[in-house]
């Protein structure tokens, strides 16, 4: 199922996109799309019925705001230098183990909001990523199969990245991974069902319409499974808890200088096979 979130932001209404591309009211069966319906799986063979009997309200699409599609997110966690392409991109040697980071969840927007470039910034970058939506709780698991068995679903998400915030400025990288507005989510939350494989999905991403980043999620040093595994040995994952799981090579930090950072007037698109598409305007703070 393509899962999702319309309406004005704090006010959104769970929504469903159905086969024939109609956009369809959930607000009749639950209360939102968050970690509690993932993670009841009665409630989720409810809303799979009522979509395939055809009896959903249907919703003008015309207008509409789409928002993050999980809503009360407990926590966001990153992985960073996840790809064999990034890291040689940047110099780096592939992490012998997962390079942790957290998004704090009040980052999160929907797809097309509008990103803001924050005050004194000079280095705001892209980072198209595969995110992870933990459908039950996952802790010490014990394999990579036991963490695929844990996802409910897949997001697109741009993970914006303040470079100078984040490496030049002392302490973890949180300082610039956390201003305002930097976890653009969705459009849809898509069941694990409909990702068999989520090792094998096209990632894109366009800077005022030109090309930047052209990778797939099979060049990931560390795969979705061994993710969930690894990060179930250092914290609990709840359901609802969204994992960002690093980018491809085509980041503006990994380009020749002059570095084309973002500045504000640009407009970034994004896309993962299966999983939609985004575009936000950048603009300052």
């Amino acid at each position: 199922m393509k899962l999702l979130r319309v309406g004005p932001a704090g006010s959104e209404r769970p929504a469903l996109l159905d086969r024939d591309g109609t956009l369809r009211d959930l607000s009749g069966l639950i209360t939102d799309v968050d970690g509690a319906l993932l993670a009841d799986d009665s409630v989720l063979s409810r809303v799979r019925d009522a979509a395939a009997g055809g009896e959903l309200p249907v919703l003008d699409a015309e207008g509409l705001r789409v928002g993050p599609p999980v809503g009360r997110i407990g926590k966001v966690v990153g992985i960073g230098l996840n790809y064999f392409g990034h890291a040689a991109e940047i110099g780096a040697e592939p992490p012998a183990e997962p390079i942790l980071f957290l998004k704090a969840p009040d980052t999160v927007g929907g797809p097309d909001d509008t990103v803001l470039i924050p005050r004194g910034s000079v280095k705001t970058d892209w980072e198209a990523e595969l995110g992870v939506v933990i459908g039950s709780t996952a802790r010490y698991l014990g394999s990579a199969e036991e963490g695929l068995a844990h996802v409910g679903g897949y997001v697109l998400v741009n993970d914006v990245s303040e470079r100078e915030f984040q490496i030049e400025r002392g302490g973890t990288w949180d300082k610039g991974k956390n201003c305002e507005t930097f976890t653009p989510l969705g459009p849809w939350l898509v069941t694990a069902d409909e990702i068999p494989d989520p090792q094998v999905l096209d990632v894109k991403l366009w800077v005022n319409g030109e090309l930047k980043q052209d990778g797939n999620t099979s060049d990931q040093i560390f795969p979705v499974g061994e993710v969930v595994r690894y990060l179930s040995q250092f914290m609990t994952l709840h359901p609802g808890d969204v994992i960002v799981t690093g980018t491809p090579g085509g980041v503006a930090m990994g380009r020749p200088e002059p570095k084309p950072y973002l500045r504000a007037g640009d407009v970034v698109e994004l896309e993962i096979e299966g999983l939609g598409r985004q575009r936000q305007e950048f603009k300052d703070a």
